[in-house]
Formats: C-alpha cells, sequence, structure tokens
C-alpha cells in the first residue's frame, strides 16, 4: 500500500508554469504506474499523464502533450508533473494517483491509491 500526498498547486497567470510534486510513502514509486488527474468542477475526473513503473514509459492526454512534463524521482521517492504554458481552461484540482496495473492505464477506476489533491488555478 502507498499514502500520496501532493503539493505545488497555486495560482498562476496564463502562460505561467507550476510544478506539480506527489510523495510517496509506504513503497516505492518505481512498482507503480504513476498517473496525474485533474478534475474542474462540474467535471468528471479526467487523465493528464502516467509514467509507468516499467520502462518509465510516458503518456499524456492530447490537451498537455509538449506543455506538461511527467517525472520520477525513484531516490525521492517523488512524481512530479511540470506544467508549463498553463492556460485557463487547466484549472481543476489536480490529482496524484497509483495503479498496479501495467502499461497505459487512463481510466481512473484502474488506479487503487489516491493523494488528496491540490487545487491549480489559471488565471486570463
Amino acid at each position: 500500500q502507498v499514502q500520496l500526498v501532493e503539493s505545488g498547486g497555486g495560482v498562476v497567470q496564463t502562460g505561467g508554469s507550476l510544478r506539480l510534486s506527489c510523495a510517496a510513502s509506504g513503497r516505492t514509486v518505481s512498482t507503480y504506474g504513476m498517473g496525474w488527474f485533474r478534475q474542474a468542477p462540474g467535471k468528471d475526473r479526467e487523465f493528464v499523464a502516467l509514467i509507468t513503473w516499467s520502462g518509465g514509459n510516458t503518456y499524456y492526454v492530447d490537451s498537455v502533450k509538449g506543455r506538461f512534463f511527467i517525472s520520477r524521482d525513484d531516490a525521492e521517492n517523488i512524481v512530479a508533473l511540470q506544467m508549463n504554458n498553463l492556460a485557463p481552461e487547466d484549472t481543476a484540482v489536480y490529482y496524484c494517483a497509483a495503479t498496479d496495473l501495467v502499461g497505459e492505464v487512463r481510466i481512473p477506476g484502474e488506479y487503487a491509491y489516491w493523494g488528496q489533491g491540490t487545487q491549480v488555478t489559471v488565471s486570463s
């Protein structure tokens, strides 16, 4: 089992950057597929990015490709999401999650472990 705690959210202007961190305890992040999701008010939780435990392959939702980058620091047991060129439509609560499943896992229900979320607000 793993416990996840996100940090790094905040308010930023359009075009700005933020770096979210997800600190894990109880088990190493390298043994899970680690994903980032987001949920805006009135909308479903949406897949944003994934880094797989085997090989460290990365996947992104089309709307963030080239702007967001997921990475993993096995020594610190942290997964980060670097977000650049932010836009108002990126405003949401961002969640870190872990899955035991292998491969490109994009469905929230396939992640067993979740953090509490961190708010990202992009002002226009």
